[in-house]
């Protein structure tokens, strides 16, 4: 057997899981994990619709997903591509997923629940930065929070400064499009993009 397709059969293969991992996974935020949301500029949010998954990532200054309560949670929708894959999803089906990682911090927070796509005026008002509102908030009801170790971040070196990629030795976004468009203009494209970060992050 080289596959595993029955649940038997992988339960056998790693047995039974640590008490103490089944013992952290809670039903509502805790004082700590408070603490690690509110310290996180990055979080990760996974969400299910009819064509398949999606996981997108989502950052801002730290405590930008903020805490209504020990099981809601606020996260504000930034401008972005317009795709608003996660948010279709959404619409469809409230199940989703949030990672949060803290930069130099091995440990992450992984928090199942279901949201709601939001246009309330009063939540829109938390969720303003640089002056100006989202244009929606996910309003997050909270089935689970469960505390990640930090072997992911530590086999990795994710937080490593030495093992830190140069960004140069990679293809750019430039140079990414140039092999998805068949005309496209690299240099107008990367010239205007430290403008464009500047202007359109808000």
């Amino acid at each position: 057997m080289t596959t595993i397709t029955t649940l038997d059969e992988l339960q056998v293969l790693y047995g039974e899981s640590h008490e103490r991992s089944r013992r952290k996974e809670l039903p509502r935020l805790i004082e700590p994990y408070r603490a690690l949301i509110e310290a996180s500029p990055f979080v990760v949010l996974a969400s299910v619709g009819p064509d398949g998954l999606d996981c997108s990532p989502r950052g801002d200054a730290p405590g930008f997903v903020q805490i209504l309560d020990d099981q809601t949670l606020l996260l504000p929708d930034r401008p972005g591509n317009n795709r608003i894959d996660s948010l279709r999803n959404i619409v469809l089906n409230p199940q989703m997923a949030l990672l949060f990682l803290i930069p130099g911090v091995g440990e992450s927070l992984r928090i199942n629940g279901r949201a709601e796509i939001s246009l309330d005026p009063e939540l829109l008002e938390l969720g303003r930065a640089q002056g100006k509102l989202p244009r929606s908030v996910l309003r997050i009801h909270i089935d689970t929070c469960y505390f990640q170790c930090s072997k992911a971040a530590v086999r990795s070196g994710l937080w490593d400064a030495s093992r830190q990629v140069e960004r140069a030795s990679l293809p750019s976004a430039g140079d990414i499009f140039r092999c998805i468009y068949e005309e496209f203009d690299v240099e107008a494209y990367e010239r205007d993009l430290q403008q464009r970060l500047r202007t359109s992050l808000y």
